[in-house]
C-alpha cells in the first residue's frame, strides 16, 4: 500500500507550488516531486505585440524580479534594432540591475530564509518568520529592510516605480540620472556595503555552528551554468556562457548567449507547468544543471570587486576543485553577490559619465530575431523573440531563471525527504526541511504564477484508499 504526503502551498517563496511525497509500504520515501501549479502563457499572448512593448509587458511576469525581465527584453530589442548602446545607457542599465540584485537577495535572505537559520528548522512556526525576526532580532531585521529599500529606491529613481519600472527601452534608456540623485546614492552606499558584510558574517557564523548540516543538506552533484566576463569573473549584465560539471571540469566555455540553444534543451512533464531545461549533450535528466548564486560562483574564477572577491576565495575553499555542492551554501553565495552588487553600484555612481544625457540610440533597422540574456538574481534568464519586418512579434521563447533549477529543486526535495522521513513518521520540522530545500534556490514561481502571499500550510498523509491517517498544519 503506497501513501502520499502533500505539501500545499509551499511557504515563504514567491509564487504557488506544492510538493508530493510518495511513501513505500514501509513508510519510507519512494518518490518526491515539486509541482508548479499554474500556467502563465506569456510566450503565447505576446504574439502580435510590437517588440517595443515587450520590456513593459514582460516585466509583468513577476513583481519580485521585474527588472530582470525588463532588461533581458530590452537587450533582445537592441539586437532587433542592431544597435550598440551608449556608455551611459549601459551604465544605467547595470546600475538598475545591481539595485535589483541587492533588493532581491536582501528580500530572500532576511525575510524568507534567515528565520530557518537563526531560529532553527524545528522552531515554532509562529516564531520562525519575519515577524519573529523583527520581535527577537530587530537589528538584523532593520538591516534587511534597509538593504532592500536601498535597491528599490535606485529602481524608482531610474524607472519611476519600485515595481514594474519603465526605464530601459530598445536602444537605451528613457531617463537620465541627475547629479543630485547620483550623490544621494553615493552618500548611502558605504553603509550598504557594511551591512552586506554584516550579513555575510551572520551566515558564516551559522555554517560554523552547523558545519555538517551545511555540507550534507540537499547536497548532490550537478552541472553549473552562468555568465562570465572576459577575465572569468562573475558577470550579471553581459558576458559569455560557461558550463561546468560537478567536478569543476569545464564542459562549455565562451558560448555566445545567442547560441544558448546549442547547449540547452527543454522538456515538459505532465505533472508541472514549469518546463525542465537540461544540458542537451548529456540528455534528460542526466544533464541537470544549477544556476543562480551557487551556479555563478561555481563556474567563475572570481569577482571583479575587492571585498566580494575576498569572500569568493573563502567560498571556493568549501568545495572540491572549487565546486560547492550543498544547497544551503546558496545563501553564502547570494550574500557574496549582494556585496559584489553594492560595490559595483559605488563604482558606477563614482563615474561622472553616468549622469550624461546620451542615453538612447535610434535605428530604422529591423532584424528578424533578437535574444537577450541576463543573470537575474535567481539565475540565467533567456528572452528570445522572432519578429516580422514591421517589428511585430511572431514567436517568443522564455527560459526563466527558476526553470533552469527545476530538475535540481526536484532532486533537493527528494534527497531531503528521503533523508528525514522514516517509517511514515511526520513532524512539522521534517516537512519544513523539505521547504527549506526549495527555499535555498529562492524560486520565483511568480514567474510562472505571478502570485505572492501568506497562506496556511496543511500536510496530509493519505492512504491509497483516500483516508487521512496523519495531518500537520501551520500558518
Amino acid at each position: 500500500m503506497t501513501r502520499k504526503i502533500v505539501i500545499e502551498p509551499i511557504t515563504r517563496i514567491e509564487g504557488h507550488g506544492k510538493v508530493t511525497i510518495h511513501l513505500d509500504d514501509r513508510g519510507n520515501v519512494d518518490q518526491a516531486r515539486l509541482h508548479v501549479t499554474q500556467v502563465r502563457g506569456f510566450e503565447k499572448f505576446c504574439e502580435g505585440r510590437l517588440f517595443w512593448e515587450m520590456p513593459v509587458i514582460t516585466a509583468r511576469i513577476c513583481g519580485i524580479c521585474p527588472v530582470s525581465h525588463h532588461l533581458a527584453s530590452a537587450k533582445a530589442g537592441d539586437v532587433i534594432l542592431g544597435v550598440k548602446l551608449t556608455p551611459t545607457a549601459e551604465m544605467l542599465r547595470r546600475l538598475i540591475h545591481m539595485a535589483q540584485i541587492v533588493q532581491s537577495h536582501a528580500l530572500h535572505f532576511f525575510y524568507l530564509a534567515s528565520p530557518d537559520l537563526l531560529f532553527g528548522m524545528d522552531a515554532d512556526p509562529a516564531k520562525r518568520n519575519i515577524m519573529g525576526l523583527i520581535a527577537e532580532k530587530p537589528e538584523i531585521a532593520r538591516k534587511g529592510v534597509k538593504l532592500r529599500a536601498f535597491g528599490q529606491k535606485i529602481i524608482e529613481m531610474l524607472g519611476d516605480k519600485r515595481v514594474h519600472p519603465n526605464a530601459a527601452i530598445p536602444g537605451g534608456m528613457n531617463k537620465a540620472l541627475s547629479p543630485d540623485r547620483r550623490d544621494e546614492i553615493l552618500s548611502q552606499v558605504d553603509d550598504i556595503i557594511a551591512d552586506c558584510q554584516f550579513a555575510i558574517d551572520l551566515v558564516k557564523e551559522y555554517y560554523a555552528q552547523h558545519s555538517e548540516e551545511a555540507t550534507t543538506f540537499a547536497s548532490f552533484g550537478t552541472g553549473y551554468l552562468g555568465l562570465v566576463d572576459n577575465d572569468g569573473n562573475v558577470e550579471y549584465y553581459d558576458g559569455k556562457l560557461r558550463l561546468k560539471d560537478s567536478q569543476g571540469i569545464t564542459l562549455e566555455d565562451n558560448v555566445a548567449p545567442e547560441n544558448y540553444l546549442s547547449i540547452i534543451e527543454e522538456k515538459v512533464e505532465d505533472w508541472s507547468y514549469l518546463k525542465f531545461p537540461y544540458y542537451k549533450k548529456l540528455g534528460y535528466p542526466v544533464g541537470m544543471y544549477r544556476v543562480g548564486p551557487l551556479g555563478r560562483l561555481n563556474v567563475a574564477d572570481g569577482c571583479d570587486t575587492p571585498l566580494a572577491n575576498k569572500e569568493f576565495g573563502n567560498f571556493k575553499k568549501l568545495g572540491n576543485n572549487g565546486v560547492v555542492q550543498g544547497s544551503l551554501y546558496y545563501h553564502y553565495a547570494r550574500l557574496i553577490e549582494t556585496l559584489n552588487a553594492a560595490e559595483k553600484i559605488k563604482l558606477l555612481v563614482q563615474d561622472e559619465i553616468i549622469c550624461s544625457q546620451e542615453i538612447w540610440v535610434n535605428s530604422s533597422e529591423i532584424n528578424e530575431e533578437g535574444i537577450g540574456v541576463i543573470e537575474a538574481p535567481r539565475g540565467t534568464l533567456f528572452h528570445h523573440y522572432w519578429v516580422d519586418t514591421s517589428g511585430k512579434i511572431r514567436k517568443v521563447n522564455l527560459i526563466v531563471a527558476t526553470g533552469n533549477n527545476n530538475l535540481a529543486m526536484n532532486r533537493a526535495v527528494y534527497e531531503v525527504a528521503k533523508g528525514f522521513i522514516k517509517d511514515g513518521k511526520l513532524t512539522e520540522g521534517i516537512l519544513n526541511r523539505v521547504e527549506v530545500a526549495i527555499r535555498c534556490y529562492d524560486p520565483c514561481l511568480s514567474c510562472s504564477t505571478h502570485a505572492l502571499g501568506q497562506m496556511p500550510l496543511v500536510i496530509q498523509l493519505v492512504s491509497s484508499r483516500g483516508e487521512v491517517i496523519n495531518e500537520v498544519s501551520a500558518g
